[in-house]
C-alpha cells in the first residue's frame, strides 16, 4: 500500500525513480549518494524565501543583453597627419632601386647576338623543357638533367645555337635574301613583327597556308611584287616581267613554334629552304635546318631569341647598305632578271 500511494501520489516522477531509494529516503533522515535527482520530496524552504524555478529551466536560461562597447575616437586625420610627418622625416632613408624588370623592354631595348648570357636565358625561362615522361631521345645532347620530372635544357647549347643563328640570319640578310618570321600562337604576333621590323623581312602569324611554297604558282598568283637595286630603291621597267615570273619563294624561314607548322617546314624542305626552329625537349630537331633548344612555351623566351635574331638581321642590312655605297655588291642578279634584261636589249635595237 505504501509503494502504491506513492505511485498514485508522484505518478510518472515517483515511477521514474528507483522505488528503494525513495522508500529509504522517506524513512530517513540521512542523505543516501545517488546518481539521481530526488524528484519525490520538494526541498523545505522558508516562508519568507522565494520560489526558485526548476534547474531545467535556469541552465538554459539567456543571461542579460551583451554591453555596448564603449565608441572610440574616430582618429583618422590624426594618423594621416602623423603619417605624413614620419614621411617628410624619414622617407629619404634608404636604397634607391634604378632598374626594375619591365615585359616589354625586350620590345623597347631589343637584345643582340653580343648581348645574349646564360644570365639573360635564364631570367626568361629558356632552360625549363617538358615531362620527362614526353621528351625526344633525339634532343638528349641538348639537356643539362632532370628535376622534379622536369627535363632542364642546357643554356650554353641554347646561347652557341642562338649565336649560330643570328650569324646565318645575318648573312642571309647580308646578301639580299628574303627572310620570313613564322610565329602562329597566341602571343607571338608582337614577336614576329618585331623581329620582321628590324630585319627588314616579312613576317606570318596567321595558320600556313598549304602549298604556299611547293604550289605558290596558284596559292600566290596575283600577289603584288617590285624591283629593287642595291640600294634597295625602286626600279623601273620591269612589271611585264613581275607579271610573267612565279613568286618568291623565301630564302630562310625562322619558325618560333615548330610543332604546329610541320606542313610548312616540310614543304621548305622539299624546295631546299634552310630552316631556323625553336626547338623544346618534345619537338623533333630534325624538322629544322638549324636547331635553337630552348623554351617554346615561354613567351618571354621567344621574344628574347627573336630579338636577337631581329637585331642579326638589321645588322646584315646595315652591312649591306655601307657596302653598296662603296660600290661593293654581295650579291648575284637573278638568272630570270638577267634573260629578260638581255631579252629587252635586243628589243630596243
Amino acid at each position: 500500500m505504501i509503494i502504491r500511494d506513492i505511485g498514485v501520489r508522484h505518478a510518472r516522477k515517483a515511477l521514474a525513480a528507483p522505488l528503494r531509494q525513495a522508500y529509504l529516503r522517506a524513512l530517513t533522515t540521512q542523505s543516501t549518494p545517488t546518481g539521481v535527482p530526488d524528484l519525490t520530496e520538494p526541498t523545505l524552504q522558508s516562508p519568507n524565501a522565494k520560489p526558485q524555478p526548476p534547474s531545467i529551466f535556469t541552465t538554459n536560461a539567456r543571461g542579460p543583453g551583451r554591453r555596448k562597447k564603449p565608441v572610440a575616437p574616430d582618429t583618422t586625420v590624426a594618423d594621416y597627419r602623423m603619417a605624413q610627418e614620419l614621411k617628410r622625416k624619414i622617407g629619404r632613408v634608404g636604397s634607391t632601386v634604378e632598374k626594375t624588370y619591365r615585359p616589354a623592354d625586350v620590345f623597347l631595348n631589343p637584345p643582340g647576338p653580343k648581348d645574349v648570357t646564360l644570365e639573360l636565358l635564364m631570367a626568361s625561362q629558356a632552360h625549363m623543357g617538358h615531362h620527362a615522361s614526353v621528351w625526344n631521345p633525339a634532343n638528349a645532347r641538348y639537356i643539362y638533367g632532370i628535376r622534379q620530372g622536369i627535363h632542364v635544357i642546357s643554356l650554353e647549347e641554347t646561347a652557341a645555337h642562338l649565336r649560330r643563328a643570328a650569324r646565318v640570319v645575318e648573312e642571309v640578310a647580308y646578301r639580299g635574301g628574303l627572310i620570313l618570321f613564322v610565329g602562329t600562337r597566341r602571343g607571338q604576333t608582337q614577336i614576329v613583327t618585331q623581329a620582321a621590323r628590324l630585319a627588314r623581312a616579312c613576317h606570318l602569324f596567321t595558320k600556313w597556308t598549304p602549298g604556299s611554297i611547293t604550289n605558290s604558282e596558284v596559292i600566290l598568283a596575283g600577289m603584288p611584287m617590285q624591283m629593287l637595286d642595291e640600294h634597295d630603291e625602286p626600279v623601273q621597267g620591269f612589271d611585264r616581267h613581275l607579271t610573267e615570273r612565279r613568286p618568291l619563294v623565301p630564302d630562310l624561314v625562322v619558325c618560333l613554334n615548330p610543332m604546329e607548322n610541320y606542313v610548312m617546314l616540310h614543304e621548305c624542305s622539299l624546295v631546299n629552304v634552310p630552316t631556323i626552329g625553336v626547338i623544346d625537349t618534345n619537338a623533333e630537331p630534325t624538322w629544322v635546318t638549324y636547331a635553337i633548344p630552348a623554351n617554346d612555351d615561354s613567351l618571354r623566351c621567344l621574344a628574347v631569341i627573336g630579338s636577337v635574331l631581329g637585331r642579326a638581321g638589321e645588322a646584315g642590312h646595315k652591312r649591306r647598305m655601307d657596302d653598296a655605297k662603296k660600290g661593293v655588291v654581295e650579291w648575284k642578279t637573278p638568272l630570270d632578271v638577267v634573260q629578260f634584261m638581255a631579252t629587252e636589249n635586243l628589243n630596243r635595237m
